[in-house]
Order: C-alpha cells, then structure tokens, then sequence
C-alpha cells in the first residue's frame, strides 16, 4: 500500500447528543481538538471520510432525523459511509474506497472511544493500514461494567490507548498525526 493518508472521522453525529449520557463540557473539548484535525486535514489536502452509524430504529435511524454531523462541528467530508456495525470497514464502502484512492494509512477518531473508533483501528491495522489513533479527537462517556465500577472517560481512554498503542496503531496527538501525514 502507498503511504497515502486519509482521516476518519467515525459516528460524530448528533445521535448522541440525545442520550442522557451527553455532557456538553466533555463534548466540548472533543469538539474543539476533533475540529483542528479536521481542518488540519482539510489544509494538508488529506482526504475525510465521514462515518455514520446507521440503525432501523430509534436515534441511529436515518428517520430521527440525527444521523447528521454533530452540533458545535464543522465537516466538510470528501465522502460519506453509512455503517451498520462497531466496524467503519464493516458493511461500508470504505475499505473500497481506501483502496481505489491507495490509501496506506489512516487517522482514526470520532465517538466512541473504545467501541467503534477502538474497534475500526484493530480491523483497519489487521488489513494492513498504518493507523493513527488520536484519542483526544475521539469521545466516549462514562460507563458501569457488570458489577456495578464506573469506569470514568480517562480510564476508558487510558485502557484503549494500552490495548491499541504498538499493536494496532500509534497513539498520536492531532499535531503529530497531521505532522506525519
């Protein structure tokens, strides 16, 4: 694969700003830093894909109305995919599309931090891309695991940092992810 580059923005749509798991202070330092990358990209002639989570029903569904970018985020996207699953390559015309403009290397980022930004890294890295994670460009909210332990917003980004950091990609900030673009 070439060392081409493209940045994926994954599901930043204003499905989630439904959920009462929404926090507009958490929500607005994502927004600021995913905006630099985007505009970054924007200004270094990368490609952005735009990822949209799509379900039959409910807030995911093309009828409610927010499968749509994210209030308080400017995207201008180079192409859109509808996905039905965790993975942007799953379902999608992605990994198609990567392929025909020879893409090698992929910025991941958006929402949710450890589902589906997580889980489009660890396939994009076992198909062979270069991929940086840029977790400050991506959001996630607090979450309770079976036993009844909140796992806050920085523990669930530490953990997705150590699972993903030197086995599916490299963990980078928006200037070093644009930087080696």
């Amino acid at each position: 694969m070439s060392a081409a580059t493209a940045l994926i923005v994954v599901d930043a749509q204003d499905s989630f700003r439904q959920r009462a798991s929404w926090d507009p202070a958490i929500a607005g330092a994502y927004l600021e830093r995913q905006q630099a990358l985007i505009d970054g990209a924007k200004a270094k002639g990368l490609p952005v894909v735009q990822i949209l989570h799509v379900e039959a029903e409910g807030i995911f569904s093309l009828a409610s109305g927010h499968v749509r970018t994210v209030e308080g985020l400017s995207l201008a996207p180079d192409v859109t995919f509808h996905k039905p699953s965790h993975s942007a390559l799953v379902g999608t015309g992605l990994l198609v599309w990567l392929i025909q403009n020879r893409i090698g290397r992929v910025i991941v980022s958006g929402i949710r931090t450890e589902q589906c930004c997580e889980t489009t890294t660890r396939h994009a890295s076992d198909l062979g891309f270069a991929v940086d994670y840029v977790t400050e460009a991506t959001l996630t909210f607090d979450m309770t695991d079976r036993h009844g332990r909140v796992f806050t917003v920085d523990e669930i980004k530490a953990r997705t940092e150590l699972v993903l950091h030197e086995r599916f990609a490299r963990i980078a900030t928006v200037e070093e992810a644009l930087e080696a673009a």
